[in-house]
């Protein structure tokens, strides 16, 4: 009998653990959370039901992939064999790997922007102000004579 293949959401609990085989495989486990949910009618809201703890175990690429991107608390999205159940545990042979956008962003080398992009770049110099023009005297809006006068005299 072929093992079942299941798709499960939850989050990471605790830290991505990885070794390597005797012939350089790389081979990651993880601990993973999944907390159903349920409507409850009466209330009119959502219930969380009783957690179900997973561990995972992933190899080759997709091993370290999640041992350099999961961290603690992070939602993901995982397609596996189940292999076993133990210690109140089901045990996953990951297939796919996936971070959940339900509750944050996620970024992949692709959509980064360059290492150039982030570099300082140094400001141009300020535009001096040009100096303020003065209307000749007697036009509308100039100031009277003897303020340039006074202004002349350093207003002594």
């Amino acid at each position: 009998m072929a093992p079942s293949v299941t798709h499960v959401t939850g989050t990471i609990t605790g830290d991505v653990e990885v070794r390597f085989t005797d012939g350089g495989i790389a081979v990651c486990r993880f601990r993973l959370t999944e907390t159903p949910t349920q409507w409850d009618a009466a209330a009119q809201k959502w219930r969380d039901l009783e957690p179900i703890p997973y561990i995972c175990t992933a190899w080759r690429d997709l091993a370290s992939n999640a041992a350099e991107s999961l961290v603690d608390g992070v939602n993901v999205l995982v397609k596996g064999r189940v292999t076993g159940v133990k210690d109140n545990s089901i045990y996953l042979s990951v297939d796919d790997l996936g971070i959940s956008l339900r509750r944050r962003i996620a970024y992949t080398e692709a959509s980064l922007p360059s290492p150039i992009a982030a570099r300082p770049v140094t400001a141009p110099l300020a535009p001096q102000p040009a100096p303020a023009s003065r209307p000749a005297p007697g036009r509308p809006g100039s100031p009277p004579a003897w303020w340039e006068e006074k202004r002349a005299t350093n207003w002594s």
